[in-house]
Order: structure tokens, then C-alpha cells, then sequence
């Protein structure tokens, strides 16, 4: 199996919810990265997602909008990315890394090139957050070539007759926005989201990861108690705004309660 099926699976075994974590490549130095992700590991993360900075991100808060101005100042480039990606691979052979952004750095030099590079970076899966599935020539024919997953979004407004469409060439997991807004200012009520997973669980076999405003450990709990994996973004990424590159110990301490949160589903089941 791919690392991010092997993952799931893991997770499924335990009785529990796969933790995902994101942070911005670059933040608050290309030098500092290496130093989260391994605190991302090392807190419990299940898989992680590294963000690729754009002058213009578009679907983020701004927590997330302020970490891709510090890692833009601080001199990250797409190549910096792949070398943050490279050398994380080389320390953590088993961990899955997807990387998120736009499509302009994904696609400006050609989609086979970006694909390669991912291939041979050891990145496991692409979220592309500003290319719909209608547009899936842009990027997906190339990345499935390079055995790279296109991880999908759906949305509160996905209806039934578009998540075709969403499903169709994904792979990996489903990412489930769970708000119709920007990352990080509010989080979707429980309820909505117990009634979202069940529909598009019913729609697919892919594993539906959960996340855009889950800040805490109970919200997280109650997230995996539906949900195949949750997703935290925002409130890794104000820890690293707050301590910079003392970050690593804060950032695996928070991990380590969003983990320790999803792993007492498994003493109440």
C-alpha cells in the first residue's frame, strides 16, 4: 500500500482518527522547517501537510496568510520546498507528506516537471487548492503518471451532483472543508459535519479527513468520533508565528494533545 493508505489503515486498526497536521514550508525560516516537521512526528502526526507559500492565498486566514509573508521574507522558493521535502523523506521514510498550495508554483514550469519533482522528492500526495476537478488535465493526469495522489477537496456546497466530479482521479483521502470560508476564524457545527462525513463516506472509499477551524483537542475528539482523519492547520501555525525557531517543543507538546485526544477513542469504544 501508498504511505498515506498504510496510515489510515493504521489508524483504522486502532480505533481512532488519523491525526493530519499542516504547516507552512519556509516558516519562519527554510532552515527552521526541518525542525516542525520533525516536532509534527514526533508529537504523534499521522500524516502531514507542508504548504507551499503563494503571494495570493486565496482560501486561507490569517494566521496562515501571515506565515507565507514570513517564509516569502525569509527567501523560500519552490526548490527550497522540494529540499525541505528531500531531506524530511530521508529522516522519516514511513511518514506521509502532501503537499498543499496554488497552482501557479505547481504548474509555471510544466505539471510533468512538478510531478517528477514530487515523485522524487518522496511526496505522497498534492492538494491544489485553486484547480477544480473540471480543470483535473492541469495537474492530475501528470501527478497519477508519477504515482503521486490528487487529494480532492468537497465543501458545504458540494452537492450530490457535483461530487462525481470531485471524486473522479482522486486519491489518497477526501479533504473535507468543513466551512465555507478561509482557514482558521470558525469551525463548522458538529452536527453538519456528522451529517457531511456520513454522506460522502456513503459516496466513497476513500478515507474523509475533516479540518479548517479545529483549534483544540476536544474539538478534534469529537471530529474523529465520525471522521476517518482531522486535520489541524491554524493553530500549528500561530505556534510557530509565536515562538519561531523555538517552536519545535511547543509545536510536538500541542501535537501530542491532539493525538493523545484521538487515541482515547479507543478506550470508550
Amino acid at each position: 500500500m501508498s504511505r498515506l493508505a498504510t496510515a489510515f489503515a493504521r489508524a483504522r486498526t486502532e480505533n481512532r482518527a488519523a491525526l493530519v497536521t499542516f504547516v507552512t514550508g519556509g516558516d519562519p525560516t527554510p532552515a527552521d522547517t526541518a525542525t516542525v516537521l520533525d516536532a509534527l512526528v514526533a508529537g504523534g502526526a499521522d500524516v502531514i501537510e507542508l504548504g507551499m507559500p503563494f503571494t495570493d492565498p486565496m482560501a486561507d486566514g490569517p494566521a496562515i496568510q501571515a506565515a507565507n509573508l514570513r517564509a516569502m521574507a525569509a527567501g523560500i522558493s519552490t526548490a527550497a520546498i522540494f529540499a525541505i521535502a528531500t531531506a524530511f523523506r530521508a529522516r522519516h521514510p514511513d511518514t506521509p507528506l502532501v503537499l498543499m498550495g496554488y497552482a501557479n508554483p505547481m504548474t509555471i514550469r510544466g505539471a510533468d516537471w512538478f510531478a517528477t519533482q514530487c515523485k522524487a522528492a518522496g511526496v505522497d500526495g498534492v492538494i491544489c487548492v485553486d484547480i477544480p476537478p473540471e480543470e483535473d488535465d492541469e495537474l492530475g493526469p501528470a501527478l497519477r503518471a508519477a504515482r503521486v495522489s490528487p487529494i480532492r477537496l468537497a465543501t458545504p456546497t458540494t452537492d450530490a451532483a457535483r461530487l462525481p466530479a470531485v471524486l473522479a482521479g482522486a486519491s489518497g483521502f477526501l479533504y473535507y472543508v468543513s466551512v465555507a470560508g478561509i482557514t482558521g476564524l470558525q469551525q463548522a457545527a458538529q452536527g453538519s459535519i456528522e451529517t457531511a462525513v456520513a454522506r460522502l463516506k456513503a459516496a466513497t472509499d476513500l478515507p474523509v479527513a475533516v479540518g479548517f477551524g479545529v483549534r483544540s483537542p476536544e474539538q478534534a475528539a469529537a471530529i474523529g468520533a465520525v471522521a476517518d482523519g482531522v486535520v489541524v492547520g491554524s493553530a500549528i501555525v500561530d505556534l510557530v508565528a509565536r515562538h519561531g525557531a523555538a517552536a519545535g517543543g511547543p509545536v510536538r507538546d500541542f501535537v501530542a494533545t491532539l493525538r493523545a485526544a484521538l487515541n482515547r477513542k479507543e478506550t470508550v469504544a
